[in-house]
Formats: C-alpha cells, structure tokens, sequence
C-alpha cells in the first residue's frame, strides 16, 4: 500500500506538471538497449559505447528506448575475427571485429529479426582497437536499416494480433482491482498498433476505476485520522491523504466537504489545499499521461534480478 501511495503522489502532485511535461498522446513503440556485461579484453567503456550505438539506432529509425527491461529488446554481440600487429611506431594493433545485432521478445524467447556487420578498428592495445571497431559501426547500413525495419514490422504484428487478448486481460486484471498491471498491459500498445485507440479507451476507463478505488481509500483514512484528533495533528494527518485525491475522483466531493469541515475547525492553522483543476491544462493528454505512469512504474517494479538471453546463442 505504501509503494503505491508514493508511486501515486510522485505520479500526481498536480495536474499542470503533465502539461509542463509536454508528454506525447502516443506510446511509440519503444525497446529496451540490452547489452550483456563485458569481459576482458574489451574495457567498461566499450558498453557504454555499444549501448550509445543502439540508441542512436533507435532513434534514427523512429523507435523509442525504454529505462526498464519490458518484452521486447535489441542487443549486440561482438567477436574478434582477426588481429594484426602493424610495423609501425608506436606499435599499432589492427582488428576486424564481426558485430551480430538481435531484435528480440525477452518473455517468448524470440529472435525477430537479426544482421551482423564488419567494422575495423586500430589502437595501440586491443581495448583501444576495439573500441576504435565500435566506433566505426556504419548505423546507416543497408544492413542494420533492413534489420531495425523488420524488428519493428513483426513487433507491430504481434500487437496487431495479440491487443484483443491484452484488452480482455487488462479488463480481468482490473475487476480484480490489480489496476496497475492493468494499466502495465495497456501503455505497452504502441501507437503503430491498429487497436491503439482502443487501448487508450480501456487504459483511460481502467485509470478511472484506479483513481476511484485510491480515492475511496484514502478518504477513510483521512476521515480515521480526523475522527481521531480534531485538532491540528489531526488535519496535518488527514491532510496527507486528501493530497492524494484527484478532483477526477468520484469521492472528491466527499472529500472536500471533510476538507471544509476540517478547515472550518482548525482556520489558519491548516494551510492544506484539495488538489484541483489547473486553468489552461490539457486534461485528456494529462489523464493519458498519468495512466502511463501508472503502467510504467509498475513494469519498472517487474524487473528480473538476473537478466538470461541465452537464448539468442
């Protein structure tokens, strides 16, 4: 209960800052960067460098990177194919380096699409060379360009095919008042799906539902919590679960009669104010936006303890 209070008032402390944000209406399809720890001789650095590459990628190709490991995911390995020492001063070492990308579903252990290139780097020692191979990746090979678009054409396709079962999923999910797995499901349609607009409806109905629930519990508590001291301690009290309640709520006129009748009491002592509607703010793209957190923060708590792609070998 207390993770979900503070994902909710991290998430909400008012309404104007999801207009600030400038949040887009759309969920593009985005990926998580994977790259698996390196070992010597390749240096730490070099996957820092992998994953910049991979980014950069992306974003060329009109995809977005996500900060948590979610069902899908791109990654690269790298071998050494050859090694030279050069005759020159100082001393140069010269590698070909075979680098294999993967656009993959981490969940079904699924490789979508793949393409491996050459790249040629020199240094003074092998970590310098290969760092010099990564940084000569050509992202915009013919390649790497047919590999993302086909990635991204089959994960299109698998949400083309599955968001009717994901829509009936969430819509279980939320009778059983697990609205932000609910909620989870819904943000990860992208906007590319054909069944996005649905997806919205749903996660915008489910996201209602969520507000409501929070608000009903809330309200108790605070009304608990005046009940018990009807002084000072007892508003500053109810007043941290008032904050939480959005004026989208069903109990939010409840919730401001208890806020008059606490106010009325306790004057100037209380400086609380109910959260309310911010004048010249975007309020459907706010209330997208704020499902999204909902669904995002709970895949972000999801995260394995150990990451497993082996299956890509």
């Amino acid at each position: 209960m207390k993770k979900l209070l503070s994902i909710f008032m991290a998430m909400a402390m008012t309404v104007s800052l999801f207009a600030q944000a400038q949040a887009p209406k759309g969920g593009s399809l985005a990926l998580k960067v994977l790259v698996e720890e390196m070992v010597e001789p390749f240096p730490v650095a070099a996957q820092a460098q992998l994953e910049n590459k991979l980014n950069r990628l992306l974003t060329q190709n009109g995809i977005a990177s996500m900060d948590y490991l979610g069902q899908f995911f791109i990654t690269v390995r790298q071998v050494p194919l050859t090694k030279d020492v050069l005759a020159t001063a100082p001393i140069q070492i010269a590698t070909t380096m075979e680098f294999t990308f993967y656009i993959a579903d981490y969940y079904n252990q699924i490789v979508f699409s793949t393409a491996s290139v050459t790249a040629k780097g020199v240094g003074q020692t092998e970590p310098k060379c290969y760092m010099d191979a990564i940084k000569h990746i050509n992202l915009n090979s013919k390649e790497l360009q047919k590999f993302v678009q086909e990635g991204k054409a089959k994960i299109i396709d698998y949400y083309n095919q599955q968001a009717d079962n994901m829509m009936l999923r969430a819509r279980s999910l939320a009778k059983q008042k697990n609205f932000e797995q609910a909620l989870f499901l819904m943000q990860s349609i992208p906007s590319e799906c054909d069944k996005y607009a649905q997806a919205v409806a749903l996660g915008d109905e489910i996201y209602q539902m969520y507000i409501d629930h929070l608000c009903d519990q809330n309200l108790a508590l605070a009304r608990n919590a005046w009940a018990a001291e009807q002084n000072s301690s007892g508003a500053a009290a109810a007043g941290e679960y008032l904050a939480q309640i959005y004026p989208e709520a069903k109990c939010y006129g409840d919730a401001m009669a208890l806020y008059q009748e606490i106010k009325g009491k306790v004057l100037d002592d209380w400086k609380f104010q109910m959260k309310q509607y911010q004048d010249g703010v975007d309020l459907e793209m706010a209330r997208i936006d704020a499902w999204r957190q909902v669904g995002v923060a709970y895949g972000q708590g999801q995260q394995p303890t150990s990451t497993n792609i082996g299956f890509l070998r």
